[in-house]
């Protein structure tokens, strides 16, 4: 069942939301669990009900205050402070990215980004892959937010709550931005020197200063003078989830209804905000409802145990503790060949399930199978890649080949900093034991 589901989307002959309902139940039935699939898909959809309300009105909210223009002073101040210094340059394009980022959207993140400071490449000289790769990794890494796609996967996929995963992450994470960070300071003092040998005559020409993305330049949605009642409910939002001070779904609800009727009090407003960013809203929540459904049966039926005890008879004793790290190793060429549907909902479950029987909890799995994410972003099977080479005009494999080492090395970082503060285990211990 799981390699005809990974198949066929990688194949593209299903989509994702098609191939998790009908691929499940269709092994269901021939595994002759028939009468009982209506419950299993329904057990596994209630499961990740949580998942799904609270991604729904996360990327309400974001879009909401994007919309609204809490970004706005933000990009302007980064252009305005980076000027033409290559440093500077390099070291803004990855703050950006950063903040950007936040909205879970990879998309609007590559178009503000690198509408913001291609020209500013282009006119000061600056290597555009450099554009690419900050680009790249920040937004790969700022993706195991809660909201993003990735986190919510791994969650869905081994039955754990959202916070469970993400908050031990925090300093990884974090550590990881850092060392993107330090990336791009070693970028713009290698661009400085080579610019210093090759001198670049820069045209003070009114025309190429940049300017905000069109994609931010939408005034009938802005609300400058709402700014800073935007940030305060913005970080509000996060200190109440670094917090716990309520479940994250409650949290989310309440800071969109805050924030859309604030920003747009009349309910045409409101209507034409909810329209545009529908789409993305329904992607993200059918996904998971689909994906619940697809891991019900798959538990249901007992694939998933006949698949850790065949597992667990071939994995020797002494690996066996140490299924996290090697997750997260395996995790970054796995995932640059598979795409993250058919990683999550169709690898990630069964060694979440063979961990189990050596003491490594679910969450921990769940957070070694984010580790790959940095070398994901350059997969050749993800279109984000190509919008991003096309915006820049460089060929992909020369982006991939620039980029691979570099996302390895943020990658590994992340790593070593999830196993030093304890989100991911070295060893479990040690103990095989049967499935229930």
């Amino acid at each position: 069942m799981v390699v005809t589901f990974m198949t066929l989307i990688m194949t593209k002959r299903l989509s994702a939301i098609a191939a998790l309902i009908a691929v499940p139940i269709a092994f269901g039935l021939i595994a002759g669990a028939g009468e009982g699939l209506g419950d299993m898909m329904l057990e596994g959809v209630a499961q990740v009900t949580p998942t799904a309300l609270m991604l729904c009105f996360a990327v309400l909210y974001f879009a909401i205050v994007m919309d609204a223009g809490l970004f706005d002073p933000l990009v302007r101040k980064v252009l305005a402070v980076v000027g033409e210094d290559p440093l500077r340059i390099s070291i803004g394009t990855a703050v950006l990215a950063m903040l950007v980022s936040l909205d879970g959207d990879g998309t609007t993140t590559a178009l503000i980004v690198i509408t913001a400071f291609l020209p500013v490449y282009r006119r000061v000289g600056m290597n555009p892959l450099i554009l690419g790769t900050l680009l790249a990794l920040s937004n790969s890494l700022m993706n195991y937010l809660p909201w993003g796609g990735p986190s919510a996967r791994a969650a869905t996929a081994v039955h754990a709550d959202l916070n469970d995963v993400f908050l031990p992450l925090l300093p990884a994470m974090g550590v990881g931005l850092g060392a993107t960070l330090f990336l791009a300071w070693r970028f713009g003092l290698a661009e400085r020197r080579r610019l210093a040998i090759s001198p670049v005559v820069i045209q003070n020409d009114p025309a190429q200063i940049p300017v905000l993305p069109a994609s931010m330049t939408d005034e009938s949605a802005r609300r400058p003078r709402l700014f800073w009642l935007n940030l305060v409910l913005t970080v509000g939002l996060v200190l109440g989830m670094l917090l716990s001070l309520a479940p994250l779904p409650v949290l989310m609800m309440g800071a969109f209804a805050a924030a859309i009727t604030v920003n747009y009090p009349h309910l045409k407003e409101q209507k034409q905000r909810l329209a545009a960013h529908s789409e993305n809203v329904v992607n993200v929540v059918v996904l998971i409802f689909a994906a619940g459904a697809f891991t019900g049966i798959l538990n249901g039926t007992g694939m998933t145990d006949a698949m850790a005890r065949a597992a667990l008879s071939i994995v020797p004793a002494s690996v066996g503790p140490l299924l996290a790290p090697i997750t997260a190793l395996v995790s970054m060429p796995l995932t640059f060949v598979m795409s993250n549907d058919a990683y999550y909902f169709g690898v990630v479950p069964v060694i979440a399930q063979t961990a189990a029987m050596y003491g490594i909890e679910p969450e921990a799995i769940a957070r070694a199978s984010l580790m790959g994410q940095p070398v994901h972003s350059l997969s050749p099977l993800l279109a984000p890649i190509y919008l991003v080479c096309g915006l820049l005009k460089v060929d992909v494999a020369d982006a991939q080949k620039f980029s691979l080492k570099w996302a390895v090395f943020i990658g590994l970082i992340t790593l070593t900093a999830a196993i030093v503060t304890g989100a991911i285990p070295l060893a479990g211990d040690g103990v095989a034991l049967a499935p229930k």
